[in-house]
């Protein structure tokens, strides 16, 4: 008999230890959402989606989006664990938003930077005295400021921030050329979480 209750509290906190279970407060300024396995957040004219992947459950109970998954083994704790963290991106994103700062270094010829709206692309003219232009396709939903040789990039989607400034580091590569002497280019300085 003794042997029988010590198995069942063995197999109830092995339970414990490894149930994936989460209930995260949903601000009153956003309205969430599941339809067809996508998360969807809104605040005012601000969305942001992501798809649920199959190891994770969903739903919202009132003010609160609980999540927990059935797969307890490590691959599944990694997911779970991810899949938590861009919620709370996605949150902290309509809430506050984040910002990316790039310099532009030119070494061996000035460098002139413009955004087209239309188009949404960054022109990099004469970048080492090349005479057609660079033309950085950006994400949409991010927001372009130009002050001198500073560029920040603003936007409620960490990922269409994120994506649009290695667009403009990569779009002012330079290749096959000396860096050591080739300095010229445009590079992140500043992502949230800190300073570079």
């Amino acid at each position: 008999m003794k042997e029988r209750i010590i198995n069942n509290m063995e197999i109830k906190n092995q339970t414990k230890k490894y149930s994936l279970y989460e209930e995260i407060q949903i601000p009153e300024e956003i309205i969430a959402n599941v339809e067809n396995n996508i998360l969807i957040m809104k605040k005012h004219n601000q969305e942001t989606r992501r798809k649920i992947n199959p190891l994770i459950e969903m739903k919202i109970d009132g003010d609160k989006l609980v999540i927990n998954s059935k797969n307890s083994k490590k691959n599944g704790r990694k997911i779970f664990g991810t899949f938590k963290a861009h919620i709370k991106n996605m949150i902290k994103g309509l809430l506050e938003g984040f910002k990316y700062k790039l310099q532009i270094v030119n070494v061996h010829f000035p460098i002139n930077i413009s955004y087209d709206e239309d188009k949404n692309e960054l022109v990099v003219k004469n970048f080492l005295g090349e005479n057609k232009d660079r033309r950085i396709k950006l994400e949409v939903n991010v927001d372009v400021k130009i002050d001198k040789d500073i560029i920040e990039l603003t936007s409620f989607d960490i990922e269409k921030v994120g994506q649009s400034a290695a667009n403009i580091e990569k779009g002012t590569r330079i290749i096959n050329r000396d860096r050591r002497i080739y300095q010229d280019g445009v590079f992140i300085i500043e992502k949230p979480g800190g300073i570079l």
